[in-house]
């Protein structure tokens, strides 16, 4: 109701005068929940340096980890909605957690914070074990079909974006029947597919690509509808089942409240400096892709994606731990 009688004020009272750009006083501060060197981090601090360098203004990194990035994030919608206060926020995070059953989520992420815009992708790859008796998707799926229950997968955990993934794979390939074997954390999970123990993971392109060089594990093909720089030549998962396109994103959020015109303008801000030539090299060395998505688009990446994972979380019966 107050949001009603708010947005009739301008009929009342007629329009306002248009404000000039806003443009920062102050150092702006991005609150990362993830810890130094992970993707968040990276793309945050690339934005950062490069705001820094081509327009001087002060932009400050602050990794506060914790409850799966949550506390970093409850603590930008604490925050002045001023703009001088912002924070990363990833598709596992905003898309996936809202609606996985039993998630863990300390704040109202749609009432306490907006989108301001997105800023990197990564996509993800299918992993296997070197021994594994399948090479390509096609071999995958018709091994999974004629040995159903046989095939395992980890992930990092319940209800977590590998998990979904692998999931999706299962349903998007006629319902294959799959064994989930969750681990707390990237690195557990691939050493196990190294070892042999499991059969599948699916990763960030950039966690698992050193494995997949130095031979230990199998890339069975990129969960994506181009090439990466990082490993051009993979097979592409979409050429075989085309909704297998997995790019996990990583954008900045702010304090709901936000004025427009400070929204607008911070994200030309970012938008500008991550997809700035200079970074151009080393977005490709850790298979990074820049986004160009303002905050209307974001926003709606933010709703597809949770539709898209709802139907997921469904039909594998998935919670969270």
């Amino acid at each position: 109701m107050l949001r009603r009688s708010l947005l009739a004020v301008p009929l009342a009272l007629g329009a306002a005068p248009a404000r000039a750009q806003w443009i920062p006083r102050q150092p702006i501060r991005i609150l990362v929940g993830y810890a130094p060197g992970g993707t968040a981090d990276i793309a945050a601090r690339m934005a950062a340096e490069t705001i820094q360098k081509r327009l001087g203004y002060s932009v400050i990194v602050d990794n506060k980890t914790g409850a799966g990035g949550f506390i970093a994030l409850k603590a930008v919608a604490q925050a002045a909605p001023d703009g001088y206060t912002v924070g990363i926020g990833i598709m596992g995070q905003l898309a996936v957690g809202p609606v996985v059953p039993g998630s863990q989520i300390p704040l109202d992420l749609d009432r306490e914070l907006v989108p301001i815009c997105n800023l990197v992708g990564v996509p993800m790859v299918l992993i296997v074990r070197t021994n594994a008796p399948f090479k390509t998707i096609p071999e995958l799926v018709h091994y999974a079909r004629a040995n159903p229950g046989k095939v395992s997968y980890a992930s990092t955990g319940l209800g977590s974006t590998n998990q979904l993934a692998a999931e999706f794979l299962a349903a998007e390939a006629g319902g294959l029947k799959l064994i989930h074997v969750p681990y707390r954390g990237g690195a557990p999970a691939i050493a196990d597919v190294a070892a042999g123990q499991v059969d599948l993971f699916f990763g960030n392109i950039s966690e698992v690509v050193g494995q997949v060089r130095g031979g230990t594990v199998r890339a069975l093909a990129l969960a994506s509808s181009r090439p990466n720089p990082m490993a051009p030549d993979l097979p592409l998962l979409t050429r075989e089942i085309a909704a297998l396109d997995i790019n996990n994103w990583f954008g900045l959020v702010g304090p709901a409240g936000l004025p427009a015109d400070i929204r607008t303008a911070l994200a030309k801000l970012f938008i500008d400096a991550i997809a700035d030539q200079s970074n151009a090299e080393a977005l490709a060395q850790r298979g990074m892709v820049a986004l160009a998505q303002d905050g209307a688009a974001f926003e709606a990446l933010i709703r597809s994606d949770r539709e898209r994972w709802a139907k997921v979380v469904k039909q594998g019966n998935i919670r969270a731990e």
